[in-house]
């Protein structure tokens, strides 16, 4: 038995049409490798962001501007907690398009604004969950305040890329992304909320790459 599937053996009458023939086992398998091979084509890159000093910068926001990647995600959803009077995560990177909650699970009440140009908002005095997100639909960063809690400081940093990450306490984020000439841009609140992303090319090969990003902060 060769495994393949020959129209020529299957017994017919004259009169009657040839039936199709099926895919070979060999066929099969190709297109199975194929399919395969398309969807792990991803590689690692790994960043890491020091400060002038050559310490690691916690909470550092990097994305990767990828040839043909979707700039919006309007499916996209998050969340910013707020718990024991801060926000958590500090720093949240969206993708433009996302639908970001702001659950309260302190037991006091929180006044959630912003007054970011990129999206203003205010939810007034509230526990538990707000009945509706907030869309974040522009590039940019959004500052989050407390009205009631003036120490609780947040930010919504949105980039137009699904490739994006925040780096830990040693300053290390990675992402997952095909090989290729991309644009990596970095951010963190120490620079502002209005400064422009640290720009910079980033080349990675099917092997991955990494990438040190020194940033103008202390």
């Amino acid at each position: 038995m060769t495994g393949r599937t020959d129209c020529t053996s299957w017994p017919r009458r004259s009169s009657q049409p040839r039936r199709a023939c099926g895919p070979t086992v060999a066929g099969i398998a190709g297109l199975l490798a194929a399919v395969f091979s398309s969807s792990a084509v991803a590689a690692t890159l790994g960043i890491t962001v020091v400060g002038s000093n050559d310490r690691p910068i916690v909470n550092a926001a990097v994305s990767l501007r990828v040839k043909g990647a979707a700039a919006s995600n309007p499916q996209a959803t998050a969340r910013l907690t707020q718990r024991n009077r801060t926000f958590a995560p500090a720093v949240l990177v969206v993708q433009t398009g996302t639908a970001v909650s702001f659950p309260n699970e302190d037991t006091v009440r929180h006044h959630v604004y912003s007054f970011s140009t990129i999206n203003p908002f205010e939810i007034k005095l509230y526990v538990g969950l707000p009945a509706s997100p907030v869309v974040f639909d522009k590039p940019g960063t959004a500052v989050l305040g407390c009205n009631i809690h003036d120490q609780m400081v947040g930010y919504i940093h949105v980039v137009d890329t699904p490739h994006f990450a925040v780096t830990d306490e040693r300053g290390i984020a990675t992402l997952e992304v095909p090989p290729g000439d991309h644009r990596l841009r970095t951010w963190h609140p120490d620079l502002g909320p209005e400064a422009a992303p640290v720009d910079a090319p980033v080349k990675v090969s099917a092997e991955g790459a990494t990438r040190t990003v020194r940033l103008a902060v202390d």
